[in-house]
């Protein structure tokens, strides 16, 4: 899952997007809505955690524009205020969640969590396919009866290719879902990461490569 934090404050900022990352998500930050808006308009996120009062660009009117792109990122808005008006107002613009500041990191992320499944019908929170099944919410990989213990991008990118099901999922598609704008395209992290995934789901191979297109799960 990638996830884009929009928040003006940078120490509250960095505290969600670690909390995040720990969860095996990617995550970019923004400072401000102009910012915001010029990563939407390059990178495809799956949820947007919107802070409402933003300079430059209000949040209202990034949500607004992210709604009206048909993008289909999730939006949870953030603010301060506690109003039941506030609130309405939120979803009145399109969000999808809202969450009143202070509020218990442990909540965001699965407020995150359960707004990235939305988007596809068919995703559910335990996913299983080719004898793998794959816990999101427990973070727990199992093939047949083994346990197999995976690092946060070894787990993103499986949740990704388990998600395909079956489908092809080229490399640069899982270089943008599960590693964050900082990461450098000419990097061989993929290939890595899929080598040490094969090696810990172990025998039959799982885990195929298409020569030219990318990366499969093998076929049930």
């Amino acid at each position: 899952m990638r996830v884009l934090v929009v928040e003006d404050e940078p120490v509250l900022a960095q505290v969600v997007a670690t909390g995040l990352r720990y969860e095996a998500m990617a995550v970019d930050v923004a400072g401000d809505g102009a910012a915001a808006l010029e990563r939407i308009g390059v990178n495809d996120y799956d949820v947007l955690v919107l802070d409402r009062d933003l300079p430059l660009v209000h949040g209202d009117q990034v949500c607004r524009t992210v709604i009206a792109s048909g993008s289909g990122a999730r939006i949870l808005m953030l603010t301060a205020a506690r109003q039941l008006d506030d609130k309405v107002a939120g979803f009145a613009l399109g969000a999808d969640d809202y969450l009143a500041k202070p509020f218990e990191l442990p909540e965001l992320v699965a407020r995150v969590r359960a707004l990235g499944r939305r988007p596809a019908a068919g995703h559910r929170p335990v996913l299983q396919y080719a004898g793998i099944q794959l816990d999101a919410h427990r973070r727990e990989v199992h093939r047949g009866e083994r346990a197999i213990t995976l690092t946060r991008k070894e787990f993103a990118v499986l949740e990704i290719l388990m998600t395909a099901r079956g489908g092809v999922v080229s490399a640069e598609d899982l270089l943008e879902k599960a590693w964050d704008e900082h990461a450098d395209p000419f990097t061989n992290a993929v290939r890595i990461t899929i080598s040490s995934l094969r090696r810990k789901l172990g025998a039959p191979a799982v885990v195929h490569t298409v020569i030219g297109v990318g990366y499969r799960l093998a076929h049930p």
